[in-house]
């Protein structure tokens, strides 16, 4: 797609930096045309063809299984957000009293909260330093021992940017019988995520963020082997076998992830990300992921030639995604951040520092306006 149909995409203001991709993206303008579309034929026709809608959850089910890799669309499950999914992880499986589970002290509080949740169970979440002098990969894995029954990780921090090498992390769970948990709402849609190749049992990502949709839907990679694992704590006429087989009075649960999904779909929600997962297609993740990696490293060479800013994003090859954050020596973040909000520049404030997280299609000289205000 060329520079001219990106730009009829993202028609941002002049006057408005966007580099908040790691919070809530805007939409395409595909993506809004295909939720008034949606609107108006249902006010006009309801459900009329309601076969229709379900044609288009079925596409957005199998656009998400090639985005991951996954190797069969029965493996994606659409559930409200990561929250959900990681709670269906974790009340789904059957603990025992002294089990633990090993994550990292720089987890977004949704991977976080639900496992020390579980500690009613008896299990023990252990919260691991990654900035020590062992790589993050080498620090989680000696923190597992006999009685860990759960590795769950952010493929990119939140907060500091820094981004985790995942296939070794799957590879010592598989050899050591720990399911691997993967929050992947960081990299889904930024950056290529093979689910095969890191051996991930579960993967779960909000489709608002890098994947430029909507709130309310996420995508949660629950393959074959994984499903079995957990118990389920949410019943419903959607995760039968049977689907639309109202009268039958026996039931079973459905083979697929779809027994996730106890109820109605997010059917606007879907039209949605459908729209906006067809301009990701278009482009290629490949391409896109040079083009975020391209965005980075250039907010990070520029934000480096002072002397009194500090990176808190890693600067090294593989270890960072879309995400860069910094302070700068001597200035209130808060103020700073206020500052950039009210003339434009949307950011964030996380960590400690200013988050700048632009996406492929933004634009230099947002970047450049941003860095301009930031560094006055």
């Amino acid at each position: 797609m060329d520079k001219l149909n990106l730009e009829a995409e993202f028609p941002h203001p002049e006057n408005i930096s966007y580099l908040n991709h790691a919070a809530v993206a805007p939409w395409p303008v595909r993506t809004a045309h295909a939720v008034k579309a949606f609107a108006e034929e249902n006010a006009k026709l309801g459900a009329t063809h309601y076969e229709g809608w379900v044609a288009t959850e079925t596409k957005l089910r199998q656009q998400l299984q090639q985005l991951l890799n996954a190797p069969a669309a029965d493996d994606i499950a659409l559930l409200k957000n990561t929250s959900e999914a990681l709670s269906v992880v974790a009340y789904g499986i059957s603990w025992r009293k002294g089990d633990n589970v090993v994550i990292s002290d720089q987890e977004f509080p949704s991977n976080r909260i639900v496992w020390e949740s579980l500690s009613e169970q008896g299990v023990e979440v252990r919260q691991v330093p990654l900035d020590s002098a062992k790589t993050p990969e080498d620090a989680l894995i000696e923190n597992t021992d006999g009685r860990t029954r759960l590795l769950a990780i952010s493929s990119i921090q939140y907060a500091s940017g820094l981004r985790m090498n995942l296939a070794p992390l799957g590879e010592y769970c598989r050899q050591h019988e720990i399911l691997f948990c993967v929050d992947a709402i960081q990299s889904v849609g930024a950056l290529s995520l093979d689910v095969r190749a890191i051996s991930a049992d579960f993967i779960m990502a909000d489709g608002h963020k890098w994947m430029l949709g909507p709130e309310g839907l996420a995508v949660f990679y629950c393959p074959a082997a994984s499903r079995d694992m957990l118990r389920l704590n949410q019943y419903g006429w959607h995760m039968v076998e049977h689907l639309n087989d109202y009268d039958r009075k026996t039931w079973e649960i459905a083979r697929s992830a779809r027994r996730f999904e106890c109820g109605s779909a997010n059917m606007l929600g879907i039209h949605a990300l459908n729209a906006s997962l067809s301009l990701l297609e278009e482009l290629g993740i490949e391409r896109i992921q040079r083009l975020v990696l391209a965005n980075a490293v250039y907010l990070m060479d520029k934000l480096g030639e002072r002397s009194d800013v500090e990176l808190l994003t890693p600067r090294q090859d593989g270890r960072f995604g879309g995400i860069v954050t910094f302070r700068r020596q001597g200035v209130d973040m808060g103020e700073l951040f206020r500052h950039l909000r009210s003339n434009g520049v949307i950011c964030a404030l996380r960590g400690g520092g200013i988050r700048f997280s632009p996406h492929f299609y933004t634009r230099r000289e947002a970047m450049d306006r941003a860095l301009a205000l930031a560094l006055d």
